[in-house]
């Protein structure tokens, strides 16, 4: 099996010690070394690219925001950001994000090194998912809208009709692009509503939310336990809490939860869906879309045995095609569509 060849930019020593450390001893991966800037890192890398790039944010000479900007316009390489910057979910985190960064590793200002070792599963999923991205998948830096967080008022939530039939959208990897492209599509008055889980951390999915509703017509808003679902509105799971769904009556409400990780996941794909494949069944429909490994496979299955129609994004248009293609595999898929065509399955329903 090929080795995933590694490179770290980051300026604290500290950081580029364990991080070489962690990748020696780990046997999928070839390090190529560190630098502690883009300018040194560009001249090292030229000899031999690396097939993912772990980033720091605040660096001298060339920040890593710049650096991201750069690599993706002119040699798109799949990037993890690890970052004091993000620690807050910040919209630093969430302009990452949107230049083309695979995932993000947030870490703190004390306490660094045993921090990396504990977070060492961490790290090395977030490099093999970022090493089996599909580039032709991402789109361009002139395709993607400029971050920004507009405070544009929208209809009220409480004046919303209830929902007589529910969309649940699950996705990990590359997520935050496909989101984008389906949401910023559907319109308010013919959507109905929408539950959402996005493998993202604590913190972040406040920002990314906010970042939705400011270019979408429909609400889109992170999750709070005992939010009605309802018509033109989508909620997302909070970061570090599951989130299921439960009937009352005619209408649906959330519930927010801690609770032990689900494949290695908190939101998991496989609690929602399971919750709306029971309180739903039939009134329902599953989405799933890009995203490393098969969180969402057997969610997505019962939903299909309890009368949901379901969806899955295709292999040419997702970043990684990990969770697609376990629930294919699974059986758990009526339908299999390229992400340009999801909004359509949304758009009427109910």
């Amino acid at each position: 099996m090929k080795k995933i060849k590694v490179f770290v930019i980051d300026d604290s020593a500290v950081v580029r010690q364990v991080l070489a450390e962690i990748f020696k001893e780990d046997q999928s991966f070839e390090f190529l070394g560190s630098a502690s800037d883009p300018i040194f890192a560009l001249d090292k890398m030229n000899n031999d690219w690396p097939d993912v790039i772990v980033l720091d944010i605040e660096m001298p000479r060339m920040d890593g925001l710049s650096f991201l900007k750069k690599i993706m316009s002119e040699r798109p390489t799949p990037v993890v950001i690890c970052s004091t910057l993000t620690t807050e979910g910040s919209d630093t985190a969430m302009l990452a994000m949107s230049l083309g960064a695979i995932d993000i590793i947030t870490k703190p200002k004390l306490g660094l090194k045993d921090f990396l070792h504990e977070s060492t599963i961490e790290l090395t999923d977030a490099v093999v998912a970022a090493a089996a991205v599909s580039l032709k998948a991402l789109p361009t830096l002139a395709d993607r809208k400029e971050f920004s967080i507009k405070t544009e008022k929208k209809q009220d939530i409480s004046q919303l009709q209830a929902t007589e039939k529910i969309v649940a959208i699950g996705t990990s990897t590359g997520g935050t692009i496909a989101l984008e492209e389906v949401l910023t599509k559907l319109p308010k008055d013919k959507t109905p509503g929408i539950v959402i889980v996005q493998h993202m951390p604590e913190k972040f999915t406040e920002t990314f939310a906010k970042r939705l509703d400011s270019i979408c017509d429909i609400s889109v808003r992170e999750a709070k336990d005992g939010d009605r679902v309802v018509r033109g509105l989508a909620l997302i799971a909070p970061g570090n809490r599951h989130m299921t769904v439960r009937r009352s009556g005619a209408q649906y409400f959330v519930e927010v939860m801690d609770g032990p990780l689900v494949n290695r996941h908190k939101p998991s794909v496989d609690v929602l869906f399971r919750s709306v494949a029971r309180q739903a069944g039939k009134n329902s429909k599953g989405i799933i879309m890009t995203g490393m490994g098969d969180d969402g496979a057997a969610g997505l299955h019962e939903m299909k045995e309890a009368g949901a129609e379901t969806y899955a994004q295709n292999e040419e248009s997702s970043v990684v095609f990990g969770m697609p293609k376990e629930a294919i595999k699974r059986g758990g898929v009526d339908h299999i569509l390229p992400l340009s065509e999801i909004y359509k399955t949304i758009v009427g329903y109910g």
